[in-house]
């Protein structure tokens, strides 16, 4: 019998990646986060695994085996986040923020640990040209132990998560081969895969267990603001107001903003206001405010279980501490659905790494950031005649 994959999940937050990695079948024995709350919701799902609530800075090697059930037992795989918000296409975009450098930390444990696999994502702002210096240490860092490393940037929508959202992919093996990314299996734009899946397919699927839900509080889902609540029931669903014209097609004059179009940058919002999600469509981005978005038909905000389903968390998925906390958490996660994707390629890796052709990792950042947005590009070559790998049912 096949031995299940262990992982230990750095930079876990609210578990999205851990809970994906486990729909494709691998186990997870630690998770490590600074933040309290979202280590009281790892718990609560992954109850079979351990938690360590610190700063991963102030954590050692030593500290993490005793953690552990078994603390010499193999780890096969490392995955995790490091905080990246200097690398953010929102917001200020400072490379200079120190928790940038945090993946330093993470390179420590995987040399510790010295596992066969190496998963860890990031925005795509960390390709940005401005980031060039991070994105080679990365790099370099991990060909230094010993690994193969591929880069590319993952859409959340291609693989079932009814959500835009799009995520740096690191990938890294032991075993001098190329790494195997997911193939898609939805996209808008091909004729021979399904539709993205919607807002309508996650509120339809995703918010009840066994007839009950969690983290679906409607009433702490109103809009306090009167006039706020006035405007949203004016927007059809799927519209928002960004430009005047927006504004002008939606709005009665007695609730339009109070700007002057011609001053704003742009002659717009620097975010879209009323944003209204439409059911047909998959969402874009779900972020930390529970502000961002308006449900599609009702005149409220999201509630917190609504924005977890976009992202693909399990309806039984129960998130701890206050709405701020639970969309923090659910925001700043990896959508599970889109880890269990990239959890099912590593076992396929897993499967026809002996008969994979030898492969190194590509340090030339140019080709790097030419190739990771082409999603229908493969990265992996092999020789004829491997046994078929058997794909695991989609959640």
């Amino acid at each position: 019998m096949k031995k299940t994959k262990t992982f230990i999940d750095l930079f876990a937050g609210a578990g999205g990646m851990s809970c994906g990695l486990e729909m494709a079948g691998m186990k997870c024995l630690l998770g490590i986060d600074q933040d309290k709350v979202a280590m009281q919701t790892f718990q609560t799902n992954h109850q079979d695994a351990r938690t360590i609530t610190e700063d991963l800075s102030n954590i050692s090697v030593e500290k993490i085996k005793k953690s552990l059930v078994d603390g010499d037992q193999k780890i096969d795989l490392i995955c995790g986040g490091p905080p990246c918000q200097g690398f953010s296409t929102i917001g200020q975009n400072n490379n200079k923020d120190k928790r940038n450098f945090l993946f330093l930390e993470f390179i420590r444990i995987v040399e510790a640990f010295q596992p066969d696999y190496i998963v860890m994502e990031n925005v795509t702002g960390l390709l940005a040209r401005k980031n060039e210096n991070t994105l080679k240490n990365i790099i370099t860092s991990f060909t230094k132990l010993g690994y193969t490393v591929d880069v590319k940037v993952l859409s959340a929508h291609h693989y079932g998560v009814p959500e835009k959202r799009r995520r740096t992919i690191f990938l890294a093996n032991k075993f001098g081969i190329a790494n195997i990314y997911p193939q898609q299996l939805f996209d808008e734009l091909s004729a021979k895969l399904p539709l993205p899946r919607t807002v309508d397919w996650a509120f339809n699927n995703l918010i009840n267990y066994s007839n009950q839900s969690f983290n679906h509080n409607l009433e702490k889902a109103s809009i306090a603001n009167p006039i706020e609540k006035e405007r949203i029931s004016y927007i059809p669903e799927g519209k928002s107001v960004r430009y005047e014209k927006d504004q002008l097609a939606y709005l009665p004059q007695s609730l339009w903003f109070d700007v002057d179009w011609k001053k704003l940058h742009e002659a717009r919002f620097r975010e879209a206001k009323l944003n209204r999600l439409d059911r047909n469509k998959c969402a874009n981005t779900i972020n930390t405010s529970r502000t961002t978005y308006y449900h599609p038909t009702e005149n409220r905000y999201l509630t917190a279980r609504e924005a977890a389903a976009i992202q693909s968390f399990p309806p039984n998925y129960i998130f701890c501490g206050t709405i701020t906390q639970q969309w923090k958490q659910i925001g700043n996660a990896v959508p599970p659905i889109l880890a269990k994707a990239i959890g099912e390629s590593i076992l396929e890796l897993d499967h026809k790494r002996k008969w994979m052709k030898s492969a190194t990792s590509i340090e030339d950042i140019n080709i790097i950031r030419a190739t990771a947005f082409s999603y229908h590009q493969k990265t992996t070559k092999t020789v004829k005649n491997i046994p078929q790998y058997s794909q695991l049912e989609l959640f």
